[in-house]
């Protein structure tokens, strides 16, 4: 017999009948689950034969092999397949499942059900009739009974029952649910987490507080309910050899944060950026990375933030390190961004003079040239900024680090991005407003640039080149 036979000769029988005992179910869905681990295509005959309506029942068996084996055939089934999973929110395999997981009577038992559960918990749609089911729930209570051992299978059945609380937590739907306004099970035991010596846990509490803090609401809420302190504080017990994806997550949650305003304002009262600078210090790019990423946050539309953190030395030069660290471009652009978020909001020639001693100039004018228009514009916008302020402390970095030249490459780009030429006429006009460096644009020809600019296809870009060369002709 083929093995398309032995296939279709399995499917047949499971699909037939209800009636199979489970000695009998065994050899054919043992078939099943071969043929489904080796080609994709299975899928489609096993949903045609509507093999998951006839599985579901056996999910209440007693015998651990037919119910794994059960699990991990409807988990294959439903693979990014719609119908199939819609099939399976019918039949209401949720409450069949947390009603299996609250009696477990053993570890292995528990992984068997946890292991369909995070099978199936990838579905939008079951994400929410998990939540709806008290699937999060159950896991929480689970954990609860298990923490503070030190058995592996218990350690294992809390590794695999967090990160699925952390999956469900991604469907925004069950999110909300979970977060009960801040009053939900699942939301106060992961600020227990957060507390553990546990690191899996730890871990676990930090993306979960991160998924909650995807709308603004919640973010104001949990500040309300002081969720920062204990960030800060599992933050501070990892900061030397400590674990960087629990730093990782950790900034990951703050940054989310500290994306509504008022939060900034509050976590800036709160001593936020001090405490979180004690992570400087770290080797690990994914937690400079990060790191950075919340810095920046926490200064987006805050004059004083910006202002306190651009005149820190500690800090500037530990950003100028990492600015040029050759081998993570993630961890440089992010270093580069922060110098110019640091000038654009707080608009201070002390900030200006301090990034300028610092050597932060010619980072900025590298950050100017990126691939990334965002980039980009940051940079040339920040520069602008500087140089209307202070054009004494920008003269001699803007010499040494050839802006002009690469101004002029920028406007004279075939396919150079319109609002990057924008941005790069600001930084000219506001250039042209020193008698010294007006004579530098002068030298370097930047009008010639300007008049291939004036009949440009974008009225407001052709517009303005058409006032800046009118400035450095001396004409306006």
């Amino acid at each position: 017999m083929t093995d398309t036979d032995s296939l279709s000769e399995a499917l047949k029988a499971i699909s037939v009948s209800t009636e199979l005992i489970e000695e009998e179910l065994k050899p054919h869905l043992d078939t099943v689950l071969a043929a489904l681990l080796e080609k994709t295509a299975v899928r489609e005959l096993c949903i045609e034969a509507g093999l998951v309506k006839v599985l579901v029942p056996h999910l209440n068996s007693n015998n651990q092999e037919v119910l794994l084996n059960t699990g991990r055939a409807i988990g294959r089934i439903c693979f990014d397949n719609c119908s199939a999973r819609e099939a399976l929110t019918d039949l209401n395999v949720a409450e069949v499942l947390t009603f299996q997981l609250r009696r477990a009577p053993d570890a292995e038992r528990r992984h068997v059900i946890l292991e369909i559960l995070s099978s199936l918990g990838e579905s939008d749609t079951l994400k929410l009739q998990f939540a709806e089911s008290g699937v999060p729930e159950a896991l929480s209570e689970m954990i609860r009974g298990l923490r503070g051992g030190s058995d592996p299978h218990d350690l294992c059945s809390i590794k695999i029952a967090s990160n699925l609380i952390v999956s469900l937590l991604l469907g925004d739907e069950s999110m909300q649910k979970c977060f009960g306004e801040g009053s939900g099970l699942v939301y106060q035991d992961v600020l227990s987490w957060l507390q553990s010596s546990n690191t899996q846990l730890q871990l676990s509490g930090a993306l979960a507080i991160a998924n909650f803090a995807r709308n603004d609401s919640n973010c104001v809420k949990m500040l309300d309910l002081g969720v920062v302190p204990y960030i800060l504080t599992l933050l501070e017990q990892h900061v030397d050899e400590g674990d960087v994806s629990v730093q990782h997550a950790g900034l990951s949650a703050l940054r989310n944060l500290a994306i509504p305003a008022t939060n900034k304002v509050r976590m800036l009262e709160d001593g936020v950026t001090e405490r979180i600078k004690t992570l400087l210090r770290s080797d690990m790019p994914p937690v400079q990375f990060k790191l950075l990423g919340a810095l920046r946050m926490m200064v987006d539309g805050q004059e004083e933030t910006a202002l306190v953190l651009g005149k820190d030395s500690v800090l500037l030069s530990r950003v100028m390190e990492w600015c040029e660290a050759k081998d993570h471009a993630g961890v440089r652009g992010e270093a580069s961004r922060l110098l110019a978020a640091l000038i654009r909001h707080s608009r201070s020639s002390e900030v200006v003079q301090a990034v300028a001693k610092a050597d932060g100039v010619r980072h900025l004018i590298s950050m100017a040239t990126s691939e990334h228009v965002i980039m980009q514009n940051e940079a040339l916008v920040a520069l602008a900024i500087a140089s209307a302020i202070d054009i004494e402390s920008m003269q001699e970095p803007f010499r040494g680090a050839e802006l002009l030249p690469t101004l002029k490459k920028m406007l004279e780009d075939p396919v150079g991005a319109v609002e990057v030429k924008f941005s790069a006429l600001g930084l000219i006009c506001s250039l042209a407003n020193s008698g010294e460096m007006k004579e530098d644009l002068n030298s370097v020809n930047m009008r010639e640039s300007l008049s291939k600019l004036v009949d440009h296809s974008s009225s407001k870009l052709a517009s303005q080149a058409q006032s800046v060369q009118a400035i450095l002709s001396g004409t306006s």
